[in-house]
């Protein structure tokens, strides 16, 4: 059994039934499911609990879909930073270490498969990394 880390927006699809990415956000998460432990991080926990009122509901829509939560590797967060640097030095405008960062970096420490429909900085910033993402 492998592990697999999901993008928040696959389950942001989910949690607001949206209508242009919805069925496939469910049906990759089914499918990966049935071989795979999949997980989250506290950066996608993050964003995907800005939709709820509570914790409780948060947690509950996370635990119904088989998903654990995982703490980031300090190998990750290193990663990150160094990724950062690179970004800056290709003229990107953030301040700070985008969420993607963390998520990238976490997923490549954890020879994790990432499974994301936001292909644009992950493809660039981790090209050794597996997407799993629409058209794949």
């Amino acid at each position: 059994m492998n592990g697999v880390l999901v993008d928040s927006c696959v389950l942001l699809d989910l949690f607001t039934n949206d209508l242009n990415w919805g069925d496939w956000s469910e049906s990759i998460l089914e499918q990966y499911s049935q071989k795979n432990t999949m997980y989250i991080n506290s950066i996608a926990y993050t964003e995907v609990s800005m939709g709820f009122k509570n914790i409780e509901d948060v947690e509950s829509a996370i635990s119904n879909l088989g998903i654990k939560v995982l703490e980031i590797p300090r190998e990750a967060l290193f990663l990150a930073g160094k990724i950062y640097i690179e970004y800056r030095k290709n003229r990107g405008t953030k301040h700070s270490p985008l969420p993607d960062f963390f998520v990238g970096a976490h997923a490549l420490v954890s020879n994790f498969d990432l499974i994301t429909r936001d292909l644009g900085k992950y493809s660039t910033y981790f090209p050794k990394l597996k997407l799993i993402h629409p058209g794949h």
